[in-house]
């Protein structure tokens, strides 16, 4: 695990929020506010029509700046493949994390890897993730212990970030650092 107190990760910001807030446009917009390269780590898989349509609308909105990389599994791996000069958006962890719990994997050793890969990447990352824990508890153990990694998660990544964004109703938050 990361040294949270001695460690941060220069030019990183996680991006929070529910389903349908405007996280993932709000944090493409954060990316295309720089020079390119900008490369998106797409961590969805079209397992069913419902998603290969939500996988095309978020396409729909990069035009040819972006260079995307799939990696529903291993994100140090994109991150380390990605161009060290390129801003990098990561969307979403939270498919991300369903992805690695479905395959069984050991989840603090996954969230271990990926804190030492942002670590290691010199340029600008920002990570989308899904604000789970406002609504009611689960009445299903797997859901439950969904609810805890993400929450987890979500603050192990906050602690390393330099700024942490909350979109609400498309407006965003600052919980941590400059606007």
């Amino acid at each position: 695990m990361i040294d949270h107190h001695s460690s941060k990760c220069q030019g990183l910001t996680l991006v929070l929020g529910g389903a349908r807030s405007g996280k993932s446009r709000y944090a493409e917009t954060l990316v295309t506010s720089l020079p390119p390269p900008w490369t998106y780590v797409a961590t969805a898989q079209a397992l069913d029509e419902e998603m290969a349509t939500r996988i095309a609308a978020h396409r729909s909105r990069r035009n040819a700046g972006w260079h995307t990389i799939e990696a529903p599994h291993d994100l140090g791996g994109a991150l380390s493949s990605a161009p060290a000069d390129a801003a990098i958006l990561i969307d979403c962890l939270t498919l991300w994390l369903s992805n690695r719990m479905l395959a069984g994997a050991d989840v603090d050793a996954e969230v271990d890897h990926l804190e030492h890969a942002l670590v290691r990447h010199a340029g600008t990352v920002v990570l989308v993730s899904n604000e789970v824990g406002s609504g009611i508890v689960p009445d299903n153990a797997l859901a439950r212990r969904f609810g805890d990694l993400q929450g987890y998660l979500n603050q192990r990544l906050a602690a390393q970030a330099n700024r942490v964004v909350l979109l609400v109703a498309g407006l965003p938050i600052f919980l941590k650092g400059d606007a």
